[in-house]
């Protein structure tokens, strides 16, 4: 999943800080031109996924018509520093969790 976001990011010249990902959810520390608009990465990273992960992981194919629901949550940083914002991501690892 890492993998895909980081050449999604990169496809459409955004520049990835940081992501970690969890059971049912993703976070992201992204910077995103204006002009391109989060909509429109958010749409091309869950499309990509979702074509990819069924493809390598036919199990998949079993579930739900998507891998994902249509809604996510987008915050600016621009009132949070910034090294504050990613520990928050960077704590979100899976493997942290008890």
């Amino acid at each position: 999943m890492k993998q895909i976001i980081s050449k999604v990011c990169e496809e459409k010249s955004c520049e990835l800080f940081e992501v970690e990902t969890d059971k049912d959810h993703v976070h992201i520390l992204v910077e995103i031109d204006p002009q391109f608009g989060v909509h429109r990465l958010v749409k091309a990273v869950k499309g990509r996924s979702s074509r990819l992960l069924r493809e390598e992981f036919p199990k998949l194919n079993t579930k739900l018509p998507s891998l994902w629901t249509n809604s996510y949550f987008v915050s600016s940083v621009g009132g949070a520093p910034f090294s504050q914002i990613k520990k928050y991501i960077q704590e979100q690892k899976t493997s942290q969790r008890p």
